[in-house]
């Protein structure tokens, strides 16, 4: 086993266990590590990394699908809207420069550190706001939080906006090369009024679906490399199944406050590399 391989799967596993935490998807450490640290092209790096986001999905979405936080009827819903984002943003990506593409993930890196900063304070979750549309579809339901140990049921609001973010989120992931969890999550929190588990748990469950479908125009055009996506698949499987026992046991602002200086420092590596400035 050469010694890429094993820097390959060591970032994986790491990135998987942040992303089945968080909901973010793999794609956001592993793209730019790939990038600055292993010194792989991007475009490479971001078909890797969207391989990375489906094993992902594959490895959280079971555990929490079998603990009853994922809701399935939220994520189906809204993947309509990330698929059509998704490839509408992978056919984008092939009109962009390299150096375009680090200076827009490393603004949207900034931008998930910022939204993470600013959920640290706990929410109240009002059952009785979102009486039309979100009634209509049945856009509810509950999960039992082992770190409170009890019950918590809820109900989701402004579904309109939650669906336009998820389209954005779409277009991000294709762009990008991510799983654009950060926008998903975002949607279901801040939009739609969902408990941080239940945004992040789907959040897992609909990554896979919106990366498989830019991953296939990727394939297409040669960037994405066995080689480099096989290790990385292994490890973020590896890594998600560990994430989605410690997401449930710890609560999610402890995990905001370690990865959020880690993330805005990638960003700010990713902005200088793209203006053409040594950090």
């Amino acid at each position: 086993m050469s010694l890429l391989v094993i820097k390959l799967i060591f970032v994986a596993v790491f990135a998987g266990i942040f992303g089945s935490v968080l909901g973010l998807g793999g794609g956001t450490v592993i793209t730019p590590i790939l990038t600055l640290m292993l010194g792989i092209d991007i475009n490479h790096a971001i078909g890797a990394s969207l391989i990375a986001v489906i094993a992902t999905s594959s490895g959280a979405a079971i555990a929490y699908i079998n603990d009853g936080i994922t809701n399935l009827r939220i994520g189906m819903f809204l993947e309509v809207a990330t698929t059509i984002g998704a490839i509408t943003g992978a056919f984008l990506a092939g009109f962009v420069s390299s150096s375009v593409l680090y200076i827009i993930f490393g603004l949207f890196l900034l931008y998930s550190a910022l939204a993470m900063l600013q959920k640290k304070k706990a929410e109240k979750y009002d059952l009785n706001r979102g009486k039309s549309l979100a009634n209509k579809m049945k856009l509810n339901g509950n999960y039992y939080d082992k770190n409170l140990e009890k019950e918590v049921s809820y109900h989701a609001v402004h579904v309109p906006a939650g669906f336009g973010v998820m389209y954005g989120a779409g277009v991000a992931s294709g762009l990008l090369g991510i799983g654009s969890g950060s926008f998903k999550v975002m949607a279901m929190d801040l939009f739609m009024k969902l408990p941080l588990k239940v945004s992040s748990a789907t959040s897992n469950f609909m990554m896979g679906v919106t990366a498989a479908a830019s991953a296939s125009v990727y394939l297409i055009r040669g960037d994405i490399d066995p080689q480099i996506s096989g290790p990385i698949a292994i490890g973020v499987l590896v890594g998600a199944t560990i994430g989605t026992k410690i997401m449930q046991r710890m609560k999610s602002k402890t995990i905001r406050i370690i990865f959020v200086p880690v993330i805005a420092y990638i960003a700010i590596q990713m902005i200088l590399e793209g203006l053409g400035w040594k950090w």
